[in-house]
């Protein structure tokens, strides 16, 4: 098979999306016959028709449709991919990928025992909803995930189980509760189902300033100060903590803190 190349995938898409040939040269920096010239080669490499050209308008065929699907698919796993590599390039320093508020306390001792062993890299975290995606994406070397996240790609190991708490300002009414439902909190203005994607410190401001009720894991607790109060929610599953990370992209220092973070874990 005549396989068509990266560069081929780029003009098809920006036409695709353009319907538009002028416009889509003019997106991609070239004069438009070449991108022409470009695309009719890729429709005869692949032996279908792509667009349905008339004088005014440019569509995608079924087997456009189809084919700008799968160009968007194979044009991302190439970004993460050279992403993934210069990481590679780059042992100096670690990140890992952390949902504000879960395995808090777990993390921290991580960090600290890692530190303390010979000759650590930086570890940088960042806090986000989708660390999955941070792995894969190669913006983190490894991340703290749980048990029902999506771990296509990635390998992982379990670390902790962790109770859920809500996380409230302490002059708010459901402070004042021994336990909580989710439809307490779904009852709740404040009450945000997903965290915002922010560092633990600014999260727990964010709480004691009356601006957001939150779940998190229980670790936490040791972190909020008088401010913010945390109480139980009865009707929210413990969730298993995982540690996870590419299953093709190797590296000697990210082994160490995922080994850290298995004996951290198994020491209690």
């Amino acid at each position: 098979m005549d396989r068509p190349e990266v560069r081929d995938l780029v003009y098809f898409v920006a036409v695709a999306e353009q319907r538009h040939f002028g416009r889509a040269a003019e997106q991609l920096g070239m004069a438009q016959p070449p991108l022409s010239r470009a695309i009719s080669r890729l429709e005869r490499r692949l032996r279908v028709p792509l667009f349905e050209r008339t004088s005014r308008r440019v569509d995608l065929t079924p087997a456009g449709e189809v084919f700008l699907k799968e160009s968007r698919k194979i044009l991302a796993t190439f970004d993460d991919a050279v992403r993934r590599t210069q990481r590679a390039a780059r042992p100096e320093r670690l990140v890992l990928a952390a949902p504000a508020g879960t395995g808090a306390r777990l993390l921290g001792r991580m960090l600290d025992a890692y530190r303390d062993g010979p000759d650590p890299v930086p570890v940088e975290v960042h806090f986000t909803t989708d660390t999955g995606a941070a792995v894969r994406a190669g913006t983190a070397d490894a991340a703290f995930m749980c048990s029902s996240d999506d771990f296509d790609g990635l390998d992982a190991v379990d670390l902790a189980e962790e109770t859920q708490v809500a996380l409230v300002p302490a002059d708010h009414p459901l402070a004042a509760y021994d336990k909580l439902t989710v439809a307490d909190l779904e009852s709740d203005d404040l009450f945000q189902a997903q965290p915002p994607a922010v560092a633990l410190d600014e999260l727990v401001d964010r709480i004691a300033l009356g601006e957001l009720v939150v779940l998190s894991g229980a670790s936490v607790t040791d972190r909020l100060g008088s401010s913010v109060v945390a109480v139980p929610v009865v009707d929210v599953p413990a969730r298993q903590i995982v540690m996870a990370w590419p299953q093709t992209t190797g590296s000697t220092e990210r082994d160490r803190l995922v080994s850290t973070a298995v004996a951290v874990a198994r020491s209690g």
